[in-house]
């Protein structure tokens, strides 16, 4: 078996379905995502995008249709029938949409939960937090610095600290596939450009990033591919400047003046 044609992970979408109270959401045919290091997920609200994601993670069952990974080292796993909890073991994660912390951690102690391996879950096992913050150390001194966590004994406030906590915890993890859900809303203008470097820089060491992001900017500077939905289904996957161009995209989505 064969590694992918570009040494990066793939998922890849075949008939999948999903209805909601007799209301198709998703209705996407065949898609891959992941061959091409950064990927927008495009498309106006309840186009399906977030819905997509969930259902590559298998938070949301599908209706129909299978989700699978085609990883670089050629093997090939059918993310479908998998439980949702088992997507980070075969390097697949996402970040979350709605913005959420454990209000009685620390920032310091939620970065090591993320990279804490399953021995140390239980908080019985929590004598093992100094060892994990050696090991994690550079690594977590680093994003802390990089995005202007001063106390990292401090409990994340501000709804763009919670966010930014969740990218570094994602980070952290070291993915194969790196789905990211709205990952700069509500951030200022200096961090958003933070963000997008990590996730250039992360697309380019061979991690497929996956992006949901109603920034247009974000969408156009950071994309090397984009794929456009609408009412559920894909409408058409190119270059940026492909899709900002398209008349069908500008009269569903950007609107006139934005092609």
């Amino acid at each position: 078996m064969t590694s992918t044609e570009h040494g990066r992970s793939e998922i890849r979408i075949r008939g999948a379905k999903k209805s909601f109270s007799g209301r198709v959401v998703v209705d996407v045919d065949d898609l891959v995502l992941g061959d091409a290091a950064v990927e927008g997920l495009l498309g106006p609200n309840g186009a399906g995008k977030t819905t997509l994601m969930r259902m590559i993670m298998h938070s949301i069952p599908l209706d129909e249709g299978t989700v699978t990974l085609h990883k670089a080292d050629g093997s090939t796993i059918t993310l479908s029938e998998l439980p949702a909890h088992q997507m980070m073991s075969h390097g697949v994660v996402k970040s979350t949409q709605v913005i959420s912390d454990f209000d009685q951690l620390t920032i310091l102690d939620s970065m090591l939960l993320a990279v804490a391996g399953s021995r140390h879950e239980s908080p019985l096992r929590w004598s093992a937090e100094k060892e994990l913050a050696a090991e994690y150390e550079d690594e977590i001194r680093h994003y802390l610095d990089y995005f202007g966590f001063t106390d990292p004994n401090a409990i994340a406030g501000s709804a763009g600290e919670k966010k930014l906590l969740d990218i570094v915890r994602c980070l952290l993890l070291k993915p194969e596939v790196l789905l990211l859900d709205e990952p700069t809303a509500g951030l200022p203008e200096d961090v958003t450009q933070n963000v997008m470097s990590v996730i250039r820089d992360l697309g380019e060491q061979g991690t497929s990033v996956v992006i949901v992001e109603h920034d247009l900017d974000v969408i156009w500077q950071l994309c090397d591919e984009v794929t456009f939905m609408a009412e559920g289904r894909v409408l058409m996957k190119s270059d940026p400047e492909t899709i900002r161009g398209d008349s069908t995209v500008v009269e569903k989505y950007l609107g006139a003046g934005h092609g």
